[in-house]
């Protein structure tokens, strides 16, 4: 039997000793645990589950399955900064691109340290941080490069930049040789499912009803529209750096929830090269690092709708280029922001207002970063590079460089994240955490969070190996404890 066939209907009465809201990164991890130490767990998730192969990446259809608002959602602030969530059963780890960094260890140090966080072994943390690897299968490409992914090793090896292959989670058989992601889907949720934890989707968590420091049950919305309720002795709160400070937020919960929103902001450019190379369904594996943690560079997906999107900003005079979209692949500069932003719950409003504000810092960080990402380019032999900004003119030799970046302003560009986190801080420092060294949140007894909200600060590399390696962490603690909340 599939682990889909063993998902629950959502009912409107639904009950269980560990309810665990949200099923990515954070929640299937910590449901794998607490189900395989014997605890009575129910994971409840408000999209749908969508069998990896069912839906083309990146396509239309994927984005309104699988991701939030169709995939389209944005920070307000100068710029606008337009983020992705997973709304589905595994949550992002189905709809990213499978990239593993393991969590830094210089900055697991730093966290431990800045924000107090008691009994933090980073050397635990790395240690667990190998079990994931194994579980999921991090490995690397067992054949040749794709050509999108070859140009950042090609351009940063000519400037002599730091650069390498990055492992994904993906094991290669023979009926995928493009390679199966070893999602959630298929490694900690049916995990967790075999050792008797429950999983009901299109299940929505309206709120959190408490008594005092203490929550007794969830008010729910299913699919259909009816409305129910969850019994629980404890809750982990699994949603995401969005919509976990939201619930808390709706839920009358207090104190430093949804302040401190970081995020790493990218610009783009879309190369267009002499032969053909684009990879519709593929994301490069290479990254350039030799500016990290403040800067590095990477490639984005690209099949046609997504370089047009590239070229959108400046279409009046880069619209030709997208017949030519086979020789075209789309690539980024992501920057480690000093700036934060804000997840706020309003009354009668189903989602949370996000805000985000770039620092001085941060906007020049972006426009030297698109600038060396469009000399990586002419490095690698692009024949003309078409940066994703407002008044932006195309790229084709170094000249050109000087002219790009001064017409750049991070106000009239496409800055996006897909990496959000710190939004309800782990630590004993009150003042700056919103939870303490296990994911308690401050001033309630049996409410935990256990996702990216929790990581003090953005990690300067893909965050969900280090979402994984603490949410176990946090899980084994709970169990350890006795499965018994404060």
């Amino acid at each position: 039997m599939s682990a889909q066939a063993a998902t629950t209907p959502a009912t409107t009465t639904m009950d269980a000793d560990v309810l665990i809201i949200g099923s990515g990164a954070g929640g299937a991890t910590t449901a794998a645990v607490l189900a395989e130490a014997g605890l009575d767990v129910l994971i409840v998730e408000e999209g749908e589950w969508v069998e990896q192969g069912a839906v083309v990446p990146f396509s239309l259809e994927q984005m309104d399955r699988q991701y939030r608002a169709g995939g389209v959602t944005v920070a307000l602030g100068l710029p606008a900064i337009a983020y992705t969530e997973g709304r589905c059963a595994g949550g992002g780890t189905e709809v990213n691109s499978g990239l593993y960094w393991r969590p830094p260890g210089d900055v697991l140090q730093r966290w431990r340290d800045e924000f107090r966080i008691a009994d933090f072994d980073p050397d635990e943390v790395l240690s667990i941080a190998d079990e994931v690897e194994r579980d999921i299968s991090v490995s690397t490409v067992p054949g040749p490069y794709t050509e999108p992914s070859d140009v950042l090793r090609r351009g940063a090896d000519a400037l002599g930049w730091r650069n390498g292959e990055i492992p994904r989670w993906m094991t290669y058989p023979a009926h995928a040789p493009g390679g199966e992601r070893q999602s959630m889907t298929l490694t900690y949720l049916p995990r967790a499912m075999r050792a008797g934890a429950r999983m009901a989707t299109g299940c929505r968590i309206d709120r959190l009803v408490r008594s005092g420091a203490t929550a007794i049950s969830a008010d729910t919305t299913l699919a259909d529209g009816r409305r129910g309720s969850i019994t629980f002795r404890t809750v982990f709160v699994c949603g995401g750096a969005i919509q976990s400070p939201a619930l808390l937020q709706r839920s009358g919960v207090r104190g430093h929830i949804g302040k401190t929103l970081a995020v790493h902001p990218t610009v783009k450019l879309a190369a267009r090269f002499a032969d053909e190379l684009n990879v519709p369904d593929d994301v490069p594996v290479h990254q350039v690092k030799e500016f990290a943690p403040h800067l590095s560079f990477g490639g984005s997906a690209s099949n046609p709708g997504l370089v047009a999107l590239s070229l959108l900003d400046q279409w009046s005079t880069f619209q030709h280029a997208i017949t030519e979209w086979r020789k075209i692949s789309v690539y980024y500069a992501a920057i480690t922001s000093e700036g934060l932003g804000r997840v706020r719950s309003f009354p009668r409003m189903k989602d949370p207002v996000v805000t985000y504000g770039l620092t001085h810092r941060d906007r020049e960080l972006l426009r030297s970063g698109l600038g060396r990402l469009a000399l990586l380019m002419l490095e690698a032999g692009a024949v003309e590079v078409y940066p994703s900004f407002k008044g932006a003119p195309s790229v084709k030799n170094r000249r050109d460089l000087a002219t790009m970046q001064h017409a750049f302003a991070a106000t009239k560009a496409s800055v996006m994240t897909v990496h959000l986190c710190s939004t309800v801080p782990m630590g004993e420092l009150e003042g700056r955490t919103g939870a303490d060294s296990f994911g308690l949140v401050h001033g309630c007894k049996n409410i935990y969070v256990n996702d990216a909200s929790l990581l003090p600060t953005a990690p300067g590399v893909n965050p969900q190996a280090s979402v994984m390696a603490f949410a176990i962490r946090n899980a084994r603690r709970f169990v350890a404890s006795g499965g018994r909340s404060a």
